[in-house]
Order: C-alpha cells, then sequence, then structure tokens
C-alpha cells in the first residue's frame, strides 16, 4: 500500500461507518460514535477508547457486507490482512482522533467529507457492485469510486455494497 491510499481509505471507512449507525442512515444497529457510546466505552477502554469504538463499528459494518457479498470478495470494512494491519496502525495515530472529532459529529459534515473524497466520481447503485480488483486499491479512482458508492446510496436512501474482486 501506498502512504498516500492508506488515510484516504481510513477516512472513507471511517465515514461509512459513522453514517451507517443508527443516527445517521441505520445499516448497522450501533451506536459507537455517539455520545452514549464513548460514556459507555471510557471506562472499560480508558486509554483505548477511541480504538475500540472503531473496532466495533467496523466489526458491525464488517457483518452486513459480508451477509450481502460472495465469500472471497474484498470490501472497505474486509481488506487484506497487510491492509487491515496498516489501518490498524494508522487509526492509531494522534490524527486519526483528530479527524474523528472534526468531521463526525453531524451526519451533513460527514456526507460532504464524503462527497469530498469522491470528487467527480459517480456511482449509483443499489446491491452488490464491483467496484474492480483489490490490485486496484492503491489508485486513487479505485477510492474515490467507493466513497462515491457509498455517497449515492446514503443520499438516496438505499444500500449498496462495493466490492473489489480478488
Amino acid at each position: 500500500m501506498t502512504a498516500t491510499s492508506l488515510p484516504a481509505i481510513l477516512k472513507t471507512r471511517m465515514l461509512v461507518a459513522y453514517l451507517g449507525e443508527r443516527a445517521q442512515h441505520a445499516w448497522w444497529p450501533t451506536a459507537f460514535y455517539e455520545a452514549s457510546g464513548r460514556l459507555f466505552l471510557e471506562p472499560v477502554f480508558s486509554k483505548t477508547s477511541r480504538l475500540a469504538q472503531y473496532h466495533g463499528v467496523l466489526e458491525a459494518a464488517r457483518r452486513l457486507h459480508d451477509e450481502h457479498l460472495s465469500v472471497g470478495s474484498y470490501h472497505l470494512f474486509r481488506l487484506p490482512e497487510e491492509v487491515e494491519q496498516d489501518l490498524h496502525n494508522l487509526v492509531q495515530r494522534p490524527e486519526a482522533d483528530e479527524f474523528a472529532l472534526q468531521e463526525m459529529h453531524s451526519k451533513e459534515a460527514a456526507l460532504s467529507s464524503l462527497k469530498d473524497l469522491a470528487g467527480a466520481v459517480a456511482v449509483k447503485s443499489v446491491g452488490p457492485t464491483s467496484i474492480g480488483s483489490i490490485r486496484d486499491l492503491n489508485l486513487p479512482n479505485t477510492v474515490k469510486a467507493i466513497a462515491a458508492a457509498y455517497l449515492a446510496a446514503f443520499s438516496q436512501d438505499v444500500k449498496t455494497y462495493p466490492y473489489l474482486v480478488a
């Protein structure tokens, strides 16, 4: 993975995870990024509550996507192990906390950030949608296409599951 594509993947993942929670679009029944979720996690995970939030919502999103996609395909919440390790390391950096606080405080701010990530790319789909090959994950247009697919789905109040083939 290139150093430039990992932050874009992480940012897209965190935005979609936040927007998919029950208070925003209710794709999964979690509330990790709500104030009550933080209050619940902080006593148990005093030093790593942000990481616990991230992994909790990641698992909820992963399960939903896995239910709708075939085994062996990759998606925003299930990437190759080396990429997952790199993202785990990246999410622990202080700048990840700053991002979470700035852009995930409202549904509108998160949608605006997702729109910025998508750029001029437009992908409108419902249900499973092939974005390309996992080999193309480093390419900027791949992450933009993933962001665009989720942006369109959230905007139209439908569900989409963009995936990459092995």
